[in-house]
């Protein structure tokens, strides 16, 4: 019995120093780590619709659950934030849409989805750019050829390319219910 007491205190001292260690660790990089998603972010929407600046608007987060914000983008039309679930994890995806509701462009923000798989929907290689690039023009119809759309899906990663192109057509939904 004072066997497993012992081997219970140690194992108890371990486990507060290295939970210590990384609260410290934690602490000491989070307004970097903050930073670095800050910048990712603009830089995402600067990708989907350029402007000199993004103003947050309000929208009916109720009706768009999947919509996190909403930025004007100047006279050039907003850009939307979006999370939602692709075939492995949650995607962060920002879409442009100009004033006749028509997408500008796509950025994936984050993403949990399997490399070479859906991951290349946010690659900057050739599959990804090109799976991409299709986004731009389309209204919130879009959808992948096998749902009747012009969005080639990424092969293999067909949920991924469908999510994408469903949360495409939320966000274009959600700039139109702001009138």
């Amino acid at each position: 019995m004072q066997k497993i007491l012992k081997l219970t205190v140690i194992l108890f001292v371990v486990c507060a120093i290295v939970a210590g260690v990384l609260g410290g660790v934690n602490e000491f990089t989070k307004d970097r780590i903050a930073e670095q998603n800050r910048l990712k972010t603009e830089k995402a929407y600067s990708a989907v619709l350029v402007a000199d600046s993004y103003e947050a608007v309000d929208f009916d987060a109720a009706a768009f659950p999947t919509v996190d914000s909403i930025s004007k983008a100047g006279e050039a039309g907003y850009v939307v934030e979006t999370t939602f679930s692709g075939a492995q994890g949650m995607i962060t995806m920002a879409v442009g849409v100009d004033t006749d509701l028509k997408i500008t462009g796509i950025s994936i923000i984050k993403h949990a989805e399997t490399a070479g798989l859906g991951a290349v929907a946010a690659s900057t290689n050739d599959k990804g750019v090109a799976f991409r690039e299709q986004f731009v023009g389309e209204d919130k119809n879009v959808a992948i050829t096998k749902a009747g759309g012009n969005i080639e899906a990424i092969s293999g990663a067909t949920i991924t390319s469908r999510t994408v192109s469903e949360a495409a057509g939320v966000a274009v939904c959600a700039v139109e219910a702001l009138g």
